[in-house]
Order: C-alpha cells, then structure tokens, then sequence
C-alpha cells in the first residue's frame, strides 16, 4: 500500500470523491502543513494554524496508481483559485499535494506543468507541491462525512453533483457497489 495526501478544499466535499475509486483501500480526513499540534476542527477553520484541509489515501498502486489519483484531483477541484473553493474561504481550503516520494513529487509537478501548458484552466494553477508533514486526523464526526449524513442539505446539494460527476467521468475506476 501507498499513502496519497491532497488538499483540494473542504474534506467533506472531497472525501467522498475518493472513497469509491477501485484501489483505494481507506480515505482519512485531517490536517496537515501548520504549526500547531494536534489541531482541532475549530483552531483550522480559524485560519491562524496554517494547516490544510486534507484527505491522507491508503491506496494499492497495483489497482489504482498515483497519477490517476493525481487525475482525479485536478478534475474535481479548481485548482485556480487561492485559498478558495466555492463558498469555502482562506487558507484551509487551498489547493496543495503533499509528496511522500521523490516519484510522487516528480509526478505531480510533471502534470502541473502539462496542465498549465494546455490551457485546460483560463487561469493559472495555484496548487503548491510541498513535502508531506506529520498528518492529523480529523475529529471522528468528520470521517465518512457524505455516506453518514447524506440527507443533510450542504451534501445533497454540494456533495451529491461531485459525486455524481465523479460516477460520469471515472465511472470505469470505481468500485463495482459504486457504479
């Protein structure tokens, strides 16, 4: 197994875009890339201990491989726009890989750089590629947030056409309960 750490705005939105790809053995919500320890949900959304938002991905490479979770990162996020996703604000929310490779590394910036060089976005990508640091898990209540509470509005509405674009796009990478 192979970890994978993205941050791409909200955990909660981007959890649950991961969870059903064909490989991927485990989706942890956390936090990583700030100077406090252990921070709880409240200290990251104030902004003021630098940690991301972030999904840490246990995955089988044998099945599912870096560079196609690097795919589905950069489609279902805008990479373009800093600190920023949607409606969420600040700095928690910004686009950032964390490489636990040199490979890792070296694969991310490759596709960063095609990504820039194609025009596929009508801005420039803002998505920084940083060492991974020390991963804290999110609080329980976050984990497995879109399948414990799929009935709550911000998943229905926010949540549910990420997913659903999710099932048209990489309908052939999901697991088979998933399709």
């Amino acid at each position: 197994m192979e970890i994978a750490t993205f941050g791409n705005g909200c955990f909660w939105c981007t959890e649950a875009v991961f969870q059903d790809l064909e490989g991927v053995e485990k989706v942890e919500s956390g936090y990583m890339g700030g100077h406090v320890d252990n921070p709880t949900y409240k200290q990251v959304c104030s902004g003021n201990t630098g940690h991301a938002e972030v999904l840490q991905i246990t995955f089988d490479p044998a099945k599912i491989n870096y560079k196609e979770l690097l795919e589905v990162f950069w489609r279902t996020h805008d990479p373009t726009t800093l600190n920023r996703q949607g409606n969420d604000v600040g700095t928690q929310y910004r686009s950032i890989i964390f490489y636990h490779s040199p490979e890792q590394q070296q694969l991310a910036e490759q596709y960063k750089q095609e990504l820039d060089a194609s025009g596929a976005f009508d801005n420039p990508i803002v998505t920084t590629i940083e060492p991974a640091e020390k991963f804290y898990p999110a609080e329980a209540y976050h984990q497995n947030y879109f399948k414990n509470n799929p009935d709550q509005p911000y998943c229905r509405f926010l949540i549910g056409p990420k997913v659903e674009k999710l099932k048209q796009v990489f309908g052939h990478k999901l697991k088979p309960q998933a399709s």
